[in-house]
């Protein structure tokens, strides 16, 4: 196994359950606070490049400038996302009906946490991207029957494909670093020297899982600015 997308649901995972292990609601706040951090991060790198490439910063062109497309390896397993569009005007909304974060955190038992992520990542995401956006998440796969995604006052025009940009795509080695490595600031930030004790426990459960080497990836980005578009 490389890194794909259930290896990064693993890494906020164990996040999650560490700091609601060690300081129960507080951990849960921090555990919200890094998400939405890790992801408005994601966020800024797309309006930098978009706005270098002459764009505006609406929902369309946020459409094209995601960093991410699901790897083969999660398309052959056959849990790679699938959603269908409910509505484009006034507001975009969709329904998403697999993914392989939800089966991540599903086959982990930790629907609690994949709640806390979902409802809390894509519109940090959109948020960093340009906080006028208005995006809600009413609900998730872990508790419903599908995720909602309401894009208020969107623009999207109906029947056009929006096709993300090769050149911005970014490989799951990047994103899984980038998770650990937020997490990690946010974790210590808050916590200190306890904080420290949880980012190094998450980083032996992943050596755990996925062994020295993909971990000895993740400590290669230690110094990477992730605010910043390359």
């Amino acid at each position: 196994m490389g890194f794909n997308e259930k290896v990064h649901a693993f890494i906020a995972a164990r996040f999650y359950v560490r700091l609601t292990e060690a300081f129960g609601e507080r951990g849960r706040k921090a555990f919200v606070h890094g998400t939405q951090y890790y992801a408005e991060q994601r966020g800024r790198r797309m309006a930098q490049r978009a706005i270098r490439d002459g764009y505006e910063l609406n929902y369309e062109t946020y459409l094209q400038y995601g960093e991410w497309v699901n790897t083969e390896e999660i398309i052959n397993e056959g849990c790679a996302n699938r959603s269908e569009i409910k509505e484009y005007s006034p507001d975009y909304t969709i329904h998403i009906h697999q993914c392989p974060w939800y089966t991540q955190f599903k086959e982990m038992g930790l629907s609690d946490a994949g709640h806390e992520y979902c409802k809390h990542l894509d519109n940090s995401i959109c948020r960093g991207f340009n906080p006028y956006i208005t995006y809600l998440v009413p609900q998730t796969l872990h508790k419903s029957e599908y995720c909602i995604h309401c894009i208020k006052d969107a623009g999207v025009q109906e029947g056009k494909k929006y096709a993300k940009k090769p050149e911005y795509l970014k490989p799951f080695e990047y994103h899984c670093a980038h998770s650990y490595w937020s997490y990690t600031e946010v974790t210590e930030a808050i916590f200190g020297a306890e904080g420290r004790k949880i980012t190094q426990g998450v980083l032996e459960d992943f050596e755990k899982e996925y062994g020295k080497e993909m971990a000895d990836k993740l400590m290669e980005y230690k110094d990477t600015n992730f605010n910043c578009a390359d």
